[in-house]
């Protein structure tokens, strides 16, 4: 095993870490959290998937991974832009 390989294992624990911290933020009572949770939750699964792309060579994940780094900050945006709207009308 080279040093790489190594270090994407380690990576990929870390965000295993994160993705878990990341479930616990979105589950929280406040709003906000919840929208801070799940960007957070998708740009983790968004590196994630890179990494299992790079290590098994799966062609499919950067595909999807490029979907979640696109469509996550938009949904977000979307979202709170129709919560302002709400709480102001």
């Amino acid at each position: 095993m080279n040093i790489l390989l190594i270090s994407e294992y380690i990576l990929l624990a870390a965000l295993a870490i994160f993705t878990v911290a990341c479930i616990r933020i979105a589950t929280r009572k406040t709003i906000g959290m919840g929208l801070v949770g799940t960007a957070a939750l998708s740009i983790a699964m968004a590196v994630i998937l890179i990494i299992v792309q790079n290590i098994y060579q799966i062609s499919y994940c950067k595909d999807i991974a490029t979907a979640l780094v696109l469509l996550g900050p938009v949904g977000t945006i979307a979202f709170a832009r129709v919560l302002r709207g709400y709480r102001n009308g």
